[in-house]
């Protein structure tokens, strides 16, 4: 594998094709009609008593298998499938979630209810688990239930099964043109502009911000008018406690760094388990671009005093909810 490299958000380039097959899944072609056409699974069914709910649930899963198989499922130029991330991925996380890592929402209402935003968050925890939180946030807490569309590095997509479940869950390749079309799109979509230097940082320089680059994410959001919503991920930092890095074994894997923790390698898959930390996501007040000109996003000046507005923002309220926290786990 080649070495994993960090995409340039900020710098305008050809879009590259993602891996993988972007296809439009085409219903099957409709059912002769008859005197009388069968009922659907769900109605097949019946429902009686307090087993009602048990018989809606298999009913469902009938129909999602079903579906499944015959191919009566849509996926977009993305390869974003919003019924499998609804029914089975987000089933997945959330768990993780509610359970283990006990996650606290704040300011979800500065998350416009329709149209398009940049969520742009801290990155930390060695594994890119915050990603995976956020989304889970915004899908479980916003009142309109929207999907957070994650851009992500090329390792993502380099990466067998990762890659498909990546896309399947809505990500894509974090370069300026896929995110200029999901927002115009009226998408809500996530950046964390640390990349690797985010996630990978020693855990002595845990909650410190990293670079956040030239401004990229901010010149995107000016070109599709959208606001720009700052959110700081409080508890990620701990659940990996990177204590060194094997840097000699990170180049031969191809890979950005090799984690040492107190944990792994030492006990083995078990040391791959996360630390239980309690986590706070908060959403910032929203930045607006819209009383900007066309030709603003081509301002190196303004580019830079937008980028650090949002991360003097981010990591202002970082330092908040830290001292706010009673403790890592609780």
């Amino acid at each position: 594998m080649a070495d994993a490299k960090v995409i340039p958000f900020d710098e305008d380039r050809p879009r590259r094709r993602p891996v993988g097959r972007r296809v439009r899944v085409a219903p099957p072609a409709e059912p002769v009609a008859t005197v009388e056409q069968a009922p659907p699974v769900e109605a097949a069914i019946p429902k009686q008593g307090g087993g009602a709910g048990w018989d809606q649930r298999i009913a469902g899963g009938l129909a999602f298998l079903r579906r499944r198989v015959t191919g009566d499922y849509e996926v977009d130029d993305f390869g974003y499938d919003k019924e499998l991330t609804d029914q089975v991925l987000m089933s997945l996380m959330r768990p993780l979630y509610e359970k283990y890592f006990r996650v606290e929402v704040k300011g979800i209402e500065n998350i416009p209810k329709e149209g398009g935003a940049l969520i742009v968050a801290n990155h930390s925890g060695t594994l890119p688990l915050d990603g995976l939180m956020l989304q889970v946030a915004v899908h479980d807490h916003h009142p309109a239930q929207r999907h957070l569309r994650l851009l992500a590095a090329d390792l993502v997509f380099m990466l067998p099964v990762v890659n498909e479940l990546a896309r399947k869950a809505g990500h894509t390749l974090a370069c300026a043109e896929d995110a200029q079309r999901l927002l115009e799109a009226g998408e809500l979509v996530g950046v964390m502009p640390e990349g690797f230097k985010g996630i990978g940082k020693p855990f002595g320089d845990r909650y410190k911000l990293q670079r956040f680059g030239r401004g990229g994410f901010v010149s995107t959001a000016l070109r599709a008018g959208t606001p720009i919503v700052p959110c700081s991920i409080v508890g990620a930092e701990e659940i990996y406690p990177m204590v060194g890095n094997a840097k000699t074994l990170a180049r031969l894997l191809g890979i950005p760094y090799f984690p040492i923790t107190p944990t792994f390698p030492w006990l083995g898959p078990l040391g791959a388990l996360p630390l239980p930390t309690k986590w706070t996501i908060q959403f910032g007040e929203p930045i607006s671009t819209a009383g900007y000109a066309a030709e603003a996003a081509e301002d190196p000046m303004l580019m830079f005093n937008l980028t650090d507005q949002v991360r003097e923002q981010i990591q202002h309220t970082l330092y908040k909810l830290l001292v706010q926290r009673r403790s890592v786990f609780f």
